[in-house]
């Protein structure tokens, strides 16, 4: 039988919201700031990153939140149900359940680096530092043509072969929050270090969308590291690798 990758990473707990609904989520207690690994769309904390984030963070002695939007992976609700708005809010909720006190470093994948950057801008002096890997801020802008767009206003979503398989379903109340969250047309108020890792073999977040970020982050204290043969995933052993050096480095200035 093959040993399970990470074996020692804990069965998910669950956090009630106002209507009931569950939201799963994995926490280690230690030193902060307390690392929030947040998913990509259609995504979970079952990914290689997510459970390498928090598998360094009990190895170093250091806080970490893992957790699944509602609608996604172990949560209740109805993904159909889930826009930008709402999962910032089930991030927020988690944090302030788990970590009600003390910095925070939101580490976003693809969707969740946008969300990283929103999280950010929401617990405020709270805030010790972000990552984006691979990060899509603002995608509903650019990453649909003008003719997609036609569709999600005429027939409510758009769905879509997955190359993970399934469908890959974007919803107009989605698409129409993202449009009211689009942070790359003005200064971001950050003024905490960042950092970003980015595929420039990503067929699906182009390489430039972290420079564009960069260049509106109020900080100062902004780096973007750049793999020339990295996709979209970025879930090699040797991006992990870079990934948790990114992190270690990042701690150290807080």
């Amino acid at each position: 039988m093959t040993e399970p990758a990470f074996p020692d990473i804990p069965a998910p707990s669950f956090y009630n919201r106002a209507d009931g609904v569950r939201l799963a989520y994995r926490f280690t207690d230690g030193a902060g700031p307390l690392l929030v690994f947040l998913p990509g769309y259609m995504s979970d904390m079952e990914g290689g990153k997510a459970l390498s984030v928090f598998s360094y963070a009990r190895a170093n002695g250091r806080a970490c939140l893992l957790l699944d939007y509602s609608g996604c992976g172990s949560s209740e609700g109805d993904f159909n149900d889930g826009t930008l708005d709402i999962w910032r809010d089930d991030v927020l909720m988690l944090i302030d359940h788990v970590w009600p006190e003390g910095q925070v470093v939101p580490i976003g994948s693809s969707m969740g680096g946008w969300l990283a950057l929103l999280a950010g801008l929401a617990v405020k002096d709270r805030l010790a530092g972000v990552v984006g890997i691979a990060a899509a801020p603002d995608f509903t802008e650019w990453g649909f043509s003008d003719a997609e767009k036609a569709v999600l206003h005429t027939e409510g979503r758009i769905v879509e072969p997955s190359e993970y398989g399934g469908d890959y379903v974007t919803t107009l109340g989605f698409w129409k929050s993202g449009e009211a969250n689009l942070l790359l047309e003005s200064e971001i108020a950050l003024t905490c270090p960042v950092r970003f890792i980015h595929g420039q073999a990503d067929d699906v977040v182009p390489w430039e969308i972290p420079l564009r970020a960069a260049a509106q982050l109020r900080s100062a204290d902004v780096q973007t590291l750049l793999i020339k043969d990295g996709d979209h995933r970025l879930s090699r052993d040797a991006d992990i690798a870079l990934l948790l050096g990114l992190i270690d480095g990042l701690l150290e200035h807080t």
